[in-house]
């Protein structure tokens, strides 16, 4: 039976919790540690840990594996705090959506009997909190994992079985530069034009009366936690300024062409867009 202890039990924490009793519970036994008791509460009375804990007391020393799903700049913090605490070959692991910033700030402080692969599942949710984890998110979801040199090979096939054992279907490795630029595309530009699209509107128009699916797909997303996205793109700032002036070079197209009555130009922008969305649902398992 592995022993799997998760930091912080939020959306992502919840969530992984959940998972493990829903794929086989007798193969796991999983442990939290949550600052906040009531959340602790919530999923001891789930049933989703066998035991938990404020703050580390015996749980780390005895966890095989540690899922650690809190903010880029409480992670190490975390590592600092409990760096004599990790049990001897134990497998560490994140859920951050940046690379670069979180693995130049922990590798450096990694204590030397654990083997930490860092990795993103690609199933966030708009809501925080452990009442919105939900482990069925994982469920056919991609899972990107940017390994270091110095992970053991039999530690990240034990970690890619755990992975699909939850229900991520396609894991893919990835450098941790390449990981922030197509996140900071994938995700965080579509987080800043959701943003960017409800901000601004008028209050005077009353638009709600006038909401279809169009408005409801691209904004929803727009429920952001303020405190984690704008650490996640302060953090990932350089790249994801590039995209977002590669998204406005296109919308500046699309507005030329109105402006100058360009029927042939905007025909060609939309073609092009149907063409990519096209090749992309042939790809992408999730659609």
């Amino acid at each position: 039976m592995q022993k799997i202890a998760i930091v912080g039990l939020g959306v992502i924490g919840g969530s992984f919790a959940k998972a493990f009793k829903a794929s086989d519970s007798s193969n796991y036994y999983v442990m939290g540690i949550d600052r906040n008791q009531a959340t602790l509460d919530q999923a001891l009375e789930a049933g989703v840990i066998a035991e938990g804990e404020v703050e580390n007391e015996t749980i780390l020393q005895r966890a095989d594996i540690v899922i650690i799903a809190l903010y880029p700049e409480n992670i190490k913090e975390f590592i600092l705090q409990n760096s004599d605490a990790f049990k001897e070959g134990a497998i560490l692991t994140e859920t951050t959506g940046i690379k670069q910033y979180v693995i130049g700030s922990i590798v450096p402080i990694l204590p030397k009997q654990v083997d930490f692969i860092f990795g993103h599942p690609m199933a966030g949710r708009e809501s925080q909190g452990f009442e919105y984890s939900d482990h069925t998110a994982f469920i056919g979801a991609n899972y990107i994992l940017t390994p270091l040199a110095s992970n053991k090979p039999e530690n990240l096939e034990v970690f890619k079985a755990l992975l699909k054992k939850i229900g991520f279907q396609r894991l893919t490795q990835v450098t941790p530069l390449v990981h922030d630029e197509l996140i900071a595309y994938t995700s965080q530009l579509c987080h800043c034009i959701a943003a960017a699209l409800i901000n601004s509107d008028r209050p005077e128009r009353n638009t709600v009366q006038f909401i279809g699916d169009s408005y409801r797909d691209l904004t929803r997303i727009a429920k952001l936690n303020e405190n984690l996205w704008s650490e996640l793109m302060l953090n990932n700032k350089d790249v994801l300024v590039q995209v977002i002036s590669e998204f406005e070079a296109e919308m500046s197209k699309i507005k030329e062409s109105l402006i100058t009555d360009n029927k042939r130009e905007l025909e060609e922008a939309f073609i092009e867009a149907t063409r990519r969305r096209v090749d992309m649902e042939k790809n992408d398992l999730m659609i």
